[in-house]
């Protein structure tokens, strides 16, 4: 988690600097070519001034969010964020690997799914035996979770 932490701050830095020294100058250096009605450079700096605005915000907002997840509220023996998720894609008789990440440390090709995406969703609070169905692109996926190893096995 705290690398996700350490992600979001660093943008946030970046952002902010943009934000505050970089954009005015730029807004300065095109108010002196005049004419701001038909300047393009001066209207550019002020869409990209509302952007930063806007995803500074964003993230900021996502970093308390962040920031207050209560880990001692994720389950033990029960699918979790951290949790890594051995499932038998039944349809296909595939073991397939998940590890359930934030949506900012997803990576799919990777095997790295959020807790908000729907296989992610699914397998929320279920236990090693147990069946999920999941609404893919290719139709409805059935997964039987094989193996649970959860954060709190991994910080032993």
């Amino acid at each position: 988690m705290t690398d996700i932490k350490k992600k979001l701050q660093d943008e946030i830095n970046i952002l902010e600097h943009e934000f505050h020294v970089e954009l005015p100058k730029e807004i300065l250096k095109a108010r002196a070519h005049g004419d701001l009605s038909e300047n393009a450079e001066y209207h550019a700096a002020k869409d990209r001034q509302g952007y930063v605005n806007a995803r500074l915000g964003q993230l900021r907002k996502r970093l308390a969010e962040v920031s207050m997840v209560d880990f001692s509220k994720i389950p033990l023996d029960k699918v979790g964020l951290g949790s890594t998720v051995v499932v038998l894609d039944v349809k296909r008789d595939e073991e397939v690997t998940y590890y359930l990440v934030t949506s900012e440390e997803a990576d799919a090709a990777n095997g790295r799914i959020s807790t908000t995406s729907p296989i992610g969703r699914a397998l929320l609070n279920k236990e090693v035996g147990d069946e999920v169905k999941v609404q893919s692109p290719g139709g409805i996926k059935e997964l039987e979770i094989r193996k649970l190893t959860t954060m709190h096995d991994e910080a032993k």
